[in-house]
């Protein structure tokens, strides 16, 4: 890993990390506002008055009964989902594909550094930046939380779900990058590396909906995360987090490989 190019990449895209971290900060402040726990019946009763495939499609169908479970169902169900997921697409992107597809790669392979060695630091970088945009998010979450509503935050529940959605995260990031590491053009990068995760997201909106949909199940990423049964202790930590966690090693590790070997047009 060299230092001088992980700091130079986390210069050129601090302002795409700060854009991003705004946004999940002002969602999460605003769906902390949003609660009251003394008209939860009420929301609860709005809600299932909405068309019903879309709520079930956005996981807002369940019954929210305390803090928590609101910021499982509203801000972890969908936005926590979506916003990284777009971040991972476009950062994965820009950190190989278009560095390969402008010719700037010819600058960084000039350096003493060998191509396993920046390509190792922009993974590295990827991995770390993803996990600081969602572990600021949910400093930021708690520390929001306790001011507003002081002993209602189950934090440890809290922990967990941040854990397993940086998990869930870091294994959408390797797709991306595995896809960036492969093709010398980004268009080819953004269509697979992009692509293939978007679906994922999409399939699992078709599958919460129910019916003839559940096989849909098998065909997502997404299926094994459940932000409400997380916090609500039905799903085993090391259970979940293991299958992300070896995506995440085996596609980090196989874009390093194939971008180490591979001959790139420049």
């Amino acid at each position: 890993m060299s230092f001088s190019l992980f700091k130079a990449t986390a210069k050129t895209n601090l302002l795409i990390f700060l854009i991003f971290f705004a946004v999940l900060l002002m969602y999460m402040v605003i769906m902390l506002g949003m609660y009251d726990p003394e008209t939860m019946d009420a929301m609860n009763l709005y809600v299932e008055a909405l068309p019903q495939g879309m709520m079930e499609a956005f996981g807002y169908d369940i019954p929210v009964t305390n803090l928590i479970t609101f910021m499982a169902v509203y801000f972890y169900g969908f936005l926590v989902i979506m916003f990284p997921l777009i971040y991972c697409i476009i950062l994965a992107n820009r950190l190989v594909a278009v560095l390969v597809d402008r010719g700037s790669m010819t600058f960084l392979l000039a350096t003493p550094n060998s191509r396993a060695k920046i390509i190792t630091t922009q993974g590295v970088y990827l991995a770390l930046s993803v996990s600081l945009l969602l572990a600021l998010t949910a400093a930021i979450g708690i520390a929001a939380g306790e001011a507003m509503f002081p002993g209602e935050m189950d934090i440890p529940a809290f922990i967990k779900l941040n854990l397993v959605t940086i998990m869930l995260t870091l294994a959408i990031s390797s797709i991306c990058f595995f896809f960036s590491c492969i093709f010398n053009e980004s268009k080819f990068s953004l269509a697979l590396g992009g692509g293939i995760p978007i679906l994922f997201f999409i399939i699992n909106m078709l599958k919460n909906i129910g019916g003839n949909n559940e096989w849909l199940k098998y065909l997502t990423l997404y299926s094994l995360y459940d932000a409400n049964a997380i916090v609500a202790g039905e799903q085993e930590l090391i259970a979940i987090c293991l299958p992300f966690a070896a995506i995440t090693v085996v596609l980090y590790s196989l874009g390093v490989l194939v971008f180490s070997r591979r001959n790139l047009y420049l």
